[in-house]
């Protein structure tokens, strides 16, 4: 059988074949990347798979038997990107398609989720046999900024008193391989995300407990927030999207409590304490 994985020079990506390369052959693996010159410390095959040219699809997907699709960066840009895959991945009759979403696409009110919810019903309407990961947040969108907290004394957002239940990109990787070589996942969708709900105040209490700082978490008005992320160098788009977040965070829409992430990958999710840690190593 051979798996391949999308966007493998990734964060995400790169946990993912490393994970894979425990359980399967790295003889049984390929790297889909934009430059496979990249990905030569992989240790597995890479090919040429640009998401914007099809014809590059067509010629990475030969011989795949199950694809993982992890969803582009491109925010914007997905839902046509995902296009181009999904219908490579039928044209090369590869035999599953393992998907990337977003925590409750289907209902959440995250300006991500549209593309989500779009590339969801282009897989379904493929007819390729599927199964949808809706990743929660990842604990490192936070646990990022722990160097920018600890030089300014406080962890600033506009989540409010939003309950997060994050999970780190390591167990997102080990909930991927769990479905890629694991059987019974066909037609599933799995809600994933963390063992333990925190709020930003919790994450700012866990630094100044790690760092011997006081770091209080300072909330934000959402216009507020996204004008200072706009202020530190990022697109005016992307920050006032990034504070957007957070104002939806405030209402819930981060919060789940089901565990199917624990329960697929066989063990508790990474704890806060030691997300934290390793931001501060």
């Amino acid at each position: 059988m051979t798996i391949a994985v999308t966007g493998a020079t990734g964060q995400l990506g790169r946990l993912v074949i490393a994970r894979l390369k425990e359980t399967v052959p790295a003889s049984g693996i390929v790297a889909l990347v934009r430059s496979p010159a990249k990905a030569a410390d992989l240790g597995v095959e890479a090919r040429e798979a640009d998401y914007g040219n099809p014809e590059t699809l067509a010629r990475a997907l030969a011989g795949v038997d199950t694809l993982l699709l992890i969803s582009s960066n491109e925010i914007g840009q997905r839902a046509a990107q995902h296009r181009n895959v999904v219908n490579a991945a039928k044209a090369a009759g590869v035999g599953r398609i393992v998907y990337t979403s977003l925590l409750h696409a289907d209902r959440s009110p995250l300006s991500l989720a549209e593309e989500h919810r779009a590339t969801e019903a282009d897989i379904k309407a493929s007819g390729i046999p599927f199964t949808i990961l809706r990743n929660g947040w990842y604990t490192e969108n936070h646990t990022g900024s722990v160097g920018a907290a600890l030089a300014g004394g406080a962890f600033i957002g506009s989540a409010g008193d939003g309950r997060i239940s994050s999970a780190t990109r390591a167990d997102y990787a080990d909930a991927a391989v769990a479905v890629l070589t694991g059987t019974g996942h066909e037609g599933r969708t799995y809600e994933l995300a963390g063992d333990d709900a925190v709020t930003l105040a919790d994450l700012a209490a866990e630094i100044s407990r790690q760092s011997g700082k006081d770091i209080p978490y300072r909330n934000l008005p959402e216009a507020d927030y996204a004008a200072i992320l706009a202020g530190f160098g990022l697109p005016e788009a992307f920050a006032k999207g990034i504070a957007s977040w957070d104002a939806d965070a405030s209402r819930g829409a981060l919060f789940d409590d089901g565990r199917q992430l624990s329960a697929l990958i066989g063990r508790p999710t990474t704890p806060l304490s030691a997300a934290v840690a390793a931001a501060l190593a």
